[in-house]
């Protein structure tokens, strides 16, 4: 059975920059008024990274607007974010971001089902430039292949 989730905020740069090889559906600790304000989908992934420090994962760079309807229970937007993940899912990316080349990337932020914002963190290896050109010459590729199947079956 699909889980219904509403959709945040998406990363669509995180897949033309890097090569996922593993994710992971984290919590975040927010405050009531971030998540009034996710709720109106004022928030951003741009730019966004986690790390690990002390034991603990953080989120960095994502911006979520101040509440429209706020006053001193706005906080920074673009403030450091707890992640909330199990000890052992902690360890493991401790042991993999040490390893060169590994970072990790938030893809998308979503209200869960069960009302939770949850973010769907990405343990990804950045790609080279060249990389990054083979894929966008394989994504044309494509694009003119299925163009030209629809031309053919409408008998343009």
């Amino acid at each position: 059975m699909p889980k219904e989730e509403r959709l945040i905020a998406n990363n669509k740069k995180a897949f033309h920059d890097y090569t996922v090889v593993e994710t992971f559906e984290v919590g975040i600790a927010l405050t009531g008024t971030e998540v009034k304000s996710l709720r109106e989908n004022k928030a951003s992934l741009r730019d966004a990274f986690a790390s690990v420090k002390r034991g603990e994962v953080w989120l960095h760079n994502v911006h979520i607007s101040p509440y429209s309807h706020g006053n001193r229970g706005n906080v920074d937007p673009n403030r450091a974010r707890k992640l909330l993940l199990h000890k052992n899912e902690i360890r493991y990316l401790i042991g993999k971001t040490k390893e060169t080349g590994f970072t990790l990337v938030p893809l998308k932020m979503y209200f869960a089902t069960s009302g939770l914002v949850k973010l769907e963190l990405a343990l990804a290896r950045g790609k080279k430039s060249y990389d990054k050109r083979d894929a966008l010459a394989e994504k044309d590729a494509k694009r003119d292949v299925a163009r030209a199947l629809k031309d053919r079956t409408l008998g343009r």
